[in-house]
């Protein structure tokens, strides 16, 4: 058995893009427009892991996704939690659950997909803000 990929299904693909690229720091593998299907497909994946990808999903007529329907949460592993969550921060994300313990993280893309952050290897020290930074909303 070979991992192939994780899908999402969106709503919209530049709030998505800008979440998943520019916020997480993907790199997008492909796009797929299908007329007779009416949906697009995106692929991104990090950068020299184009082999495990997520998988956009865009259906041109609007649906409403609930829980279940659009997915659980994807996790990605980073050099320094504290510096991606200032990131997304920066680009105007909520840290759901901040790194209080310095190892772990979640934020939500605009479709409301969780997003579990881990620290690369060991923990890293608990520092401010994080470490007395509450949760908020749910993650």
């Amino acid at each position: 058995m070979k991992y192939l990929h994780t899908m999402v299904r969106v709503t919209d693909i530049d709030a998505s893009l800008k979440f998943y690229r520019d916020g997480l720091g993907l790199e997008e593998v492909r796009r797929t427009e299908n007329e007779k299907g009416r949906y697009t497909l995106i692929f991104l994946a990090a950068k020299g892991q184009h082999d495990t990808p997520v998988e956009l999903t865009y259906n041109w007529d609007p649906e409403v996704y609930t829980g279940g329907r659009n997915f659980g949460h994807l996790a990605y592993e980073v050099a320094n939690i504290y510096e991606f969550c200032a990131h997304m921060q920066k680009l105007g994300y909520t840290i759901n659950r901040p790194p209080r313990d310095g190892r772990m993280a979640f934020v939500r893309s605009p479709d409301n997909i969780s997003v579990e952050i881990l620290q690369e290897g060991a923990a890293l020290a608990p520092a401010e803000p994080w470490l007395s930074m509450p949760n908020t909303g749910a993650w």
